[in-house]
């Protein structure tokens, strides 16, 4: 029997110990994706206790204590966050299988040096070993970046957003990890959303004129991408419940835009042909400026209705969407390629279903100037557990080039999530040391050590056009 998760927790052969020990695990952290808030990195927050790091909009733990019978007063509520963490650790013991059960002792074994297990009964000793290491000066969320050997990172942020607290980051000489904005123009597309009148207003102030046209839209959105990428943004990222294509003349698109500024609620059929309408319009922008466009898709959220009117969104009520069409990613794809405005695309299906499809998309759009222009997202969100990590790098592999894979990204709002970046490396390198060892591809430790490492790290510094 094997050591609870020791140094060789989830690597079963001589190949892969030594591609994570020698090679990926070695490697800095390039964290393209995530929902840290960059205030927090600014004034180099410390934190009171573990509850606030672990529970504080972690909405992967919260589901589990739902499922566990916990009150919703031990979740989101006003219980005491010493209570808050018991309930916690009641709801983990249960987790086998789980990947937050492996993200959480990896957390507690990398950042507090706790190599035991949590659950009820070990709650007291834990929450009293964390909370006085956190007190400690090199718990402060900087240090914690810094210890986790992050050489860059990328927040997700509106379009209106000032981005003062990046700009605060980037003058202070102190500290040497680059944070750079993302863009996230989720708001300034959703025209079915009630709030979008008050939102143009916003972004029409952040940009410095009014919209009061789809032309307008735009303009304000362009000027906006240009103070983003002033301030370092190199990648954008979408939210959809799916990749749409319903072409619609520029006129057309202009009358759907008036009539919704009127007050009247669009068709579903209008809603997606203004929204393909937008979308080409960000795709080529972004190839203009040379930024990655994100797409991650196949989410149906919010499904518990009665807990949205109490919580609100992101909360822990989202499902994986059934209806994600590769014929429409397709078509979408080929409308910018058609005129040699394609950029750099990122793809994510929540469904796991979508996996090989995906994979056969990415091979119709690459392009000879850009190693793996069209990449295939890791996968995400309910799939990023060891069986998801395994299918969606053994579908890109059957169906595309693993090597030039970019790699993990923590899509998290915590500063402990690092260690998801060492999850998936040990799973990689499971997984090539595998084939290696039953013989379907060569030992050869250079070729295999330096693919490690690009996965890990240097294929995301490439695609990106990262300076680090």
């Amino acid at each position: 029997m094997k050591q609870f998760m020791d140094q060789d927790f989830l690597l079963s052969t001589e190949t892969a110990k030594t591609l994570f020990h020698e090679h990926a695990g070695k490697m800095p952290i390039i964290d393209y994706h995530c929902h840290i808030n960059p205030e927090e990195i600014a004034k180099d927050r410390k934190f009171d206790n573990i509850t606030q790091v672990w529970l504080g909009g972690d909405h992967y733990k919260w589901r589990q204590m739902r499922s566990n019978g916990v009150d919703e007063r031990y979740i989101t509520g006003d219980a005491s966050d010493r209570e808050k963490f018991q309930k916690w650790a009641e709801t983990l013991e249960k987790a086998i299988g789980n990947p937050l059960y492996h993200w959480s002792h990896l957390e507690l074994q990398r950042y507090f040096g706790y190599h035991g297990h949590l659950n009820g009964k070990t709650a007291e000793e834990v929450w009293n070993l964390c909370n006085a290491k956190l007190q400690e000066d090199g718990m402060s969320v900087r240090n914690l970046i810094r210890q986790s050997n992050v050489t860059l990172l990328c927040t997700t942020d509106d379009p209106a957003d000032s981005l003062e607290w990046h700009k605060m980051i980037a003058e202070d000489e102190t500290f040497d990890v680059q944070v750079l904005p993302a863009w996230r123009p989720d708001k300034a597309m959703n025209i079915e959303k009630p709030d979008y009148a008050e939102y143009l207003a916003k972004l029409g102030a952040a940009a410095g004129m009014e919209i009061k046209s789809f032309a307008d839209l735009k303009a304000a959105l362009k000027k906006r991408m240009g103070f983003f990428d002033g301030m370092g943004c190199k990648v954008s990222d979408h939210a959809l419940e799916y990749v749409m294509y319903a072409p619609v003349s520029e006129a057309g698109v202009e009358e759907l835009f008036a009539k919704r500024m009127q007050g009247t609620e669009l068709t579903k059929e209008e809603v997606l042909q203004f929204k393909t309408a937008y979308m080409i319009f960000a795709g080529r922008e972004y190839h203009r400026l040379g930024w990655a466009m994100q797409l991650h898709y196949g989410c149906k959220r919010d499904n518990n209705v009665f807990r949205y009117g109490q919580l609100g969104p992101d909360t822990g009520y989202d499902c994986i969407d059934n209806y994600a069409p590769s014929a429409q990613m397709a078509d979408f794809l080929n409308a910018l390629s058609a005129a040699d405005e394609l950029p750099k695309t990122i793809i994510y299906s929540l469904n796991p279903n979508d996996n090989a499809a995906i994979g056969t998309i990415l091979g119709c759009f690459q392009d000879a100037g850009t190693i793996g222009k069209i990449q295939q997202g890791s996968a995400w969100w309910f799939n990023d557990h060891k069986s998801g990590m395994m299918e969606q790098m053994t579908s890109l592999a059957n169906l595309g080039l693993l090597g030039n894979f970019i790699g993990m990204l923590t899509d998290s709002r915590s500063f402990l999530s690092y260690t998801r970046h060492e999850y998936f490396r040990r799973i990689l390198c499971e997984l090539i040391g595998g084939w290696v060892e039953n013989g379907e591809y060569p030992a050869d430790m250079e070729v295999l050590g330096n693919m490690a490492e690009d996965i890990s790290y240097r294929n995301a510094v490439r695609y990106f056009g990262f300076e680090v």
